[in-house]
């Protein structure tokens, strides 16, 4: 019997052992570099304080001053190329979240990358959804394509769905990207849930149980990133949209923190892979 058992025990460690000596050294890696990305970040926030450039017109077939990623997706798509991506931060941050994920899409081959900063004295999601939804009309109106793409991380994500789920934005949003977004709450909410908008960020507030109600007829395409190491959005998977009603593709990234996933370049990847591709639908996950 207690050699079966020591026995037993061996082969749990046998399987295990292998799987921290991978897990271990892919989180501290993790870790590390999202301490790193902090504090670049921080360096990199004044220059976030200027207002958003907005984003040149171009026709959309002139090929002229266009760089050789930029004219091989023309070449795949035209449509691809030039429809415009708008960027939109989390929580008490800026635009400049998005330096190496714009500079990434950019070398990619499109054309019309923007951001959009809400301000830090936000308080409330459905208020600035609508706000949002003002630029973003602004920005398809302008370019001259009827439906645009947006990638939100965190609470940027939020917003954005809400626009899209809520306030009619399904009209002008084709695909909506998001990156580490609480689309089910964080448990870290409740330390602060005295905050207006810290509360609509728990699990089960009236924003949160808004977005989980019916939507029939919400014609954009979602893709959700989430990450195990992401330390804001408590527990992780609630960075899932899981909706009966909408058209999601989960994307579950390891070792990458909150912070880093803007600045992650196989993410910029795929983003950029999902946008080449406007009329391919997203398979759920």
């Amino acid at each position: 019997m207690q050699s079966s058992a020591v026995g037993g025990v061996s082969r749990v460690l046998a399987g295990t052992l292998p799987r921290l000596a991978l897990t271990v050294p892919r989180t501290a890696t993790g870790l590390a570099r999202e301490v790193g990305w902090a504090a670049a970040h921080l360096a990199m926030y004044p220059l976030g304080l200027r207002p958003a450039e907005r984003p040149g017109t171009r026709t959309r077939h002139d090929l002229d001053g266009l760089s050789p990623q930029q004219r091989g997706l023309l070449h795949h798509d035209v449509d691809s190329a030039a429809t415009p991506i708008l960027l939109v931060h989390g929580i008490i941050d800026n635009h400049s979240i998005f330096t190496v994920m714009e500079h990434a899409l950019r070398r990619r081959g499109f054309a019309t990358v923007a951001s959009y900063d809400y301000g830090l004295l936000t308080s409330d999601i459905p208020r600035t959804a609508r706000r949002l939804g003002d630029a973003i009309e602004k920005l398809a109106a302008d370019s001259g394509y009827e439906r645009v793409h947006v990638v939100g991380h965190s609470l940027g994500g939020l917003i954005a769905r809400y626009y899209v789920q809520r306030l009619g934005g399904d009209a002008h949003v084709h695909t909506l990207v998001t990156l580490g977004t609480p689309h089910h709450g964080t448990e870290l909410a409740r330390a602060a849930r005295v905050l207006p908008l810290i509360a609509q960020l728990t699990p089960r507030s009236p924003v949160i149980q808004e977005l989980a109600e019916p939507a029939p007829d919400c014609r954009t395409r979602f893709v959700a990133f989430h990450s195990d190491l992401d330390h804001l959005v408590v527990p992780s998977r609630n960075a899932r949209i899981d909706h009966p009603d909408l058209q999601v593709r989960n994307v579950a990234v390891r070792g990458v923190g909150h912070l880093s996933m803007p600045h992650n370049r196989r993410i910029a990847f795929e983003i950029a892979a999902t946008l080449r591709d406007r009329d391919e639908a997203v398979l759920p996950s």
